[in-house]
């Protein structure tokens, strides 16, 4: 059995990873709007961060009120409680991912959980 999973992502609304690649730790989806679109709904979460990075175009998210604009390159995190609803500008497509994970579950990252093979 292989240690990796692969798979690509056309450009679909909405493609959510989970299932696709068996995540065990992490949601993560990869969204599509057109110009002039967004989200339908606002959203929060009772456990999980989001993390947020723009791969093209220009949008904005609005969190708790607040409007915060993005662009390609751009990166976000919002707490589990931040009230958001993402848009793309009147001219601009954007395509974003979202990785979804528990809030404070992170115990070790980068050198501290890995293992150097000589």
């Amino acid at each position: 059995m292989a240690n990796f999973s692969k798979i690509h992502v056309a450009q679909d609304a909405r493609t959510e990873l989970h299932d696709k690649l068996s995540l065990t730790g992490a949601e993560i989806s990869v969204n599509h709007l057109p110009a002039g679109a967004s989200v339908p709904f606002i959203h929060s979460h009772k456990n999980n961060e989001e993390i947020y990075v723009v791969l093209a175009g220009r949008g904005k998210a609005v969190v708790d009120g607040e409007s915060v604009e993005l662009a390609s390159g751009d990166w976000i995190r919002i707490s589990p409680a931040g009230q958001r609803q993402f848009f793309a500008d009147e001219d601009s497509a954007i395509s974003f991912a979202c990785i979804q994970v528990k809030e404070n579950s992170l115990e070790g990252y980068t050198m501290d959980d890995a293992i150097v093979q000589s």
